[in-house]
């Protein structure tokens, strides 16, 4: 017999789920570890027109994106991968990666990460966001970003891609 805490069913709304500020983006968590016995992270994302996050891998997790809206380019492993609405984007653990959301529109994404935590670093590295739309600006403390990658298996390799 497990020991894991009893598990419900949910519908979880667009509108519903912890939200967090983190590196200028909303983000809002759909499913935790948990909720997923440690096995997923589900998170919206929506990050800003000309976005990009600093070049990083995860040590332990996949990362996959579903873009929902929007484009940007994910870059990984020395590839560039364009993505729009409908497309799957895969990024496998221990592989530098990136991506940069084209100036036109946000890009609102689902992230899944297996196995589960990121949910832990983005609440490490962000803050609780009270309104669910895009911040006036994003900052950003690179010392703060790199303790929290540092304590949730991820490493920060540089910096934003410009273009």
């Amino acid at each position: 017999m497990s020991n894991a805490p009893a598990r419900s069913p949910y519908v979880r709304r667009e509108d519903e789920g912890e939200s967090l500020w983190f590196l200028g983006n909303l983000v809002t968590l759909k499913a935790t570890g948990a909720e997923t016995r440690g096995r997923l992270t589900v998170a919206e994302f929506l990050n800003p027109p000309g976005f990009a996050p600093p070049v990083h891998r995860h040590l332990e997790e996949d990362e996959m994106f579903y873009v929902l809206s929007g484009s940007a380019e994910f870059r990984c492993d020395g590839l560039a991968l364009r993505a729009g609405p409908g497309d799957f984007v895969l990024l496998p653990a221990g592989l530098p990666h990136t991506f940069l959301v084209d100036a036109v529109e946000p890009l609102r994404t689902l992230q899944i990460t297996t196995p589960a935590g990121f949910e832990h670093f983005a609440a490490a590295a962000g803050e609780p966001a009270r309104e669910r739309r895009l911040p006036d600006e994003a900052p950003a403390d690179p010392a703060a970003l790199g303790h929290a990658a540092s304590q949730h298996a991820i490493e920060v390799l540089g910096p934003p891609p410009l273009h």
